[in-house]
């Protein structure tokens, strides 16, 4: 298949065999994504006997800040952060797979446990979801696919700017077999996120687009794209409007920007990128502000300050999703969902006719 084409697996009106009740839901209010994991995991100041078990008690290298590991290793740890994100009113729980790629891992020599890792993330979120799920407030566990630390546009070599360590066909590779990790341990939808370089989020969204026709399962699709600074770009070059159109043949549930910059910062972006993506969704979920070493959270903004940011989002008409990233801690995503919740989710006029029809 030509990955440029769109195929049903994509499509946002499609009848979903799982999160067939997000639709409808971002039609009526707006959802509230979890925050960070990392933040969270640092309060636990875990030592590198949690990042091992009885498998890995002789393995060379350190595991100590292989956090995806520690869903194999402590996932009391994991499972804990989940629930107290569902607590704070979360509706969407991420998995803790951010960097749990055979690429990703094979820094630590752990290649080989990947999809066991991504199995077992999706699992204990699921567990999670489940024991807060309610009628009236259904939870969702979003399968999380980072951007691995190889990237398929940018030379490694600064004296070879045609030199790439990595290649579209093995980035697809890695991402199948984590969304078929991720599917296996009952993921409700795939959230392909921190996209600094589109050429990798390609990749996973042609991984996701072939899992899904082999299998008919019928996932939906969230894309996050990650402005790295003022430029307005991300790493890869891209404008917000110019990444939209790079990914927008996927037909995702939602497109939406996280991470780098606090929401202060992102403003701009997000406001352009809820203008150019007038036919989904949109997702925001910024950092905390600025990185802050003095702060608790290891960000300079307050629970208070982070959620006034997203309140004027809000009420500019930019959001469908909201939540929180590095520096986020339930606190904030609490303040954030009580923040938000009297307002209006942003409007999909063409969304609106399509499910209609459906």
């Amino acid at each position: 298949m030509n990955a440029s084409t769109p195929s049903a697996s994509m499509n946002p009106t499609a009848r979903y065999t799982r999160g067939a009740a997000l639709p409808a839901i971002l039609q009526q209010r707006i959802a509230i994504i979890d925050g960070a994991m990392g933040t969270m995991i640092q309060r636990h100041k875990l030592g590198e006997a949690d990042f091992r078990n009885e498998q890995l008690a002789t393995h060379p290298k350190d595991l100590k800040g292989n956090n995806d590991l520690l869903v194999l290793t402590r996932p009391d740890v994991i499972q804990g952060i989940h629930e107290q994100y569902l607590a704070a009113g979360a509706d969407l729980i991420e998995t803790n797979t951010f960097g749990a790629t055979s690429i990703a891992q094979e820094d630590y020599g752990l290649a080989h446990l990947a999809r066991e890792m991504n199995v077992a993330a999706a699992r204990l979120a699921r567990v999670a979801c489940d024991r807060f799920c309610t009628p009236d407030k259904p939870r969702f566990v979003a399968g999380a696919l980072g951007p691995t630390p190889k990237t398929a546009s940018i030379s490694p070599d600064v004296n070879d700017p045609g030199a790439r360590n990595v290649s579209f066909d093995e980035l697809r590779a890695a991402y199948r077999e984590q969304a078929e990790g991720l599917l296996e341990g009952g993921c409700d939808l795939f959230l392909v996120e921190t996209i600094f370089d589109t050429l990798n989020a390609k990749a996973a969204i042609f991984a996701l687009d072939e899992l899904m026709e082999d299998t008919g399962e019928r996932l939906p699709v969230i894309v996050s794209g990650t402005v790295t600074d003022a430029s307005g770009r991300i790493l890869s070059g891209q404008t917000v409007a110019a990444f939209w159109h790079s990914v927008r043949h996927a037909r995702p549930l939602a497109v939406g920007l996280n991470c780098a910059l606090g929401a202060a910062l992102m403003r701009p972006y997000i406001e352009e990128l809820s203008k150019v993506a007038f036919d989904t969704w949109i997702s925001c979920y910024p950092n905390a502000g600025l990185p802050n070493p003095m702060s608790d959270t290891g960000f300079d903004e307050t629970p208070e300050v982070t959620a006034a940011l997203m309140e004027e989002f809000a009420k500019s008409g930019f959001l469908n999703i909201a939540g929180g990233c590095c520096g986020t801690t339930p606190e904030h995503i609490a303040e954030i969902a009580k923040r938000v919740s009297p307002y209006r989710p942003r409007p999909t006029k063409l969304f609106s006719q399509l499910l209609a029809a459906a």
